[in-house]
């Protein structure tokens, strides 16, 4: 019994195995297997095309249970809220796309977002259904995204981040730290925190390296250059905690924010604010900068 991430064809749908039982419809697996969703709800997904059969076709409302049976199906949030917030495309062609993405907005469908999502509402706009985002910024952060747009071309610009052939340049803003010097390589090894969605620094090899400048003083407040060699989960959120200089409203680092609301008028100050490469599949350097930029 497990799930899997489903072709982008099919807009990120979810794989079920269907486990070991004695349901006479794959209705009735779904209903006990995913308690929290109630019966009506799966009639109505079903009803509209929401749950596939292997081949990717929908499936009828009396398909009968078998034991390992593949079967997607699409998240859905009822009522899910609109984030009042507008990417924009910077560059689109038929491998790429280049997204700036405003803060607050989620990269890929997850937990309570799956519409209001980055991924989510490209598809939509370029009536593409075979994007997939090649790396990930937090929903906190804003800027760039790359997307690849082609399937068949996927692979050569996956191969660009864990080979480390792409220069990632990030900006931040945070207290001043006078009593370093810049600049400066943080190193260190990145571990799963508490809560879960944390990351901290832990004993051990180091799996996490970031270059950091600073750009610009503003009395207390200085804005930094960061530039992530690897690319960990939170990883410059928690070297520049680590330094002594948290980035300026975030609300997990140094310490969590419960229950915060989102604050469109102040938030987390760090910017994906450019990405440089050789184009794998047409050769050209490619140099992207995003349009956002952070205020004191």
């Amino acid at each position: 019994m497990s799930t899997t991430s489903f072709s982008a064809a099919h807009n990120q749908a979810s794989t079920l195995y269907l486990p070991p039982g004695s349901w006479q419809t794959v209705l009735d697996c779904l209903c006990e297997h995913f308690s929290a969703i109630g019966r009506e709800q799966w009639l109505d997904r079903i009803a509209r095309g929401r749950v596939l059969d292997g081949n990717g076709v929908p499936i009828p409302l009396d398909l009968a249970y078998r034991e390992g049976l593949r079967i997607h199906y699409f998240r859905e949030v009822p009522d899910e809220k609109p984030i009042p917030v507008i990417e924009s495309i910077l560059y689109a062609d038929e491998h790429l796309v280049v997204a700036d993405k405003p803060h607050f907005l989620p990269v890929t469908p997850a937990g309570e977002y799956v519409e209001q999502t980055l991924l989510r509402r490209l598809i939509r706009r370029l009536d593409n259904p075979h994007l997939v985002p090649l790396h990930r910024i937090d929903r906190h952060t804003a800027g760039l995204v790359l997307f690849s747009a082609n399937p068949l071309s996927r692979s050569a610009y996956q191969s660009l981040f864990p080979t480390r052939q792409i220069e990632k340049r990030y900006e931040a803003i945070a207290r001043a730290l006078p009593e370093l010097t810049f600049p400066l390589t943080h190193k260190s090894r990145l571990i799963d925190g508490e809560p879960f969605f944390r990351m901290q620094e832990g004993p051990g090899a180091c799996n996490s390296e970031t270059a950091v400048e600073v750009r610009e003083k503003n009395g207390d407040l200085w804005r930094y250059g960061l530039y992530p060699v690897t690319g960990k989960k939170h990883q410059l959120r928690v070297h520049m905690t680590a330094l002594g200089a948290s980035i300026c409203n975030d609300p997990f680092y140094p310490h969590v924010v419960k229950d915060a609301p989102d604050d469109y008028a102040n938030p987390l100050k760090l910017l994906a604010q450019g990405l440089r490469f050789v184009d794998p599949v047409t050769g050209e350097q490619r140099d992207f900068a995003s349009t956002l930029t952070l205020s004191w």
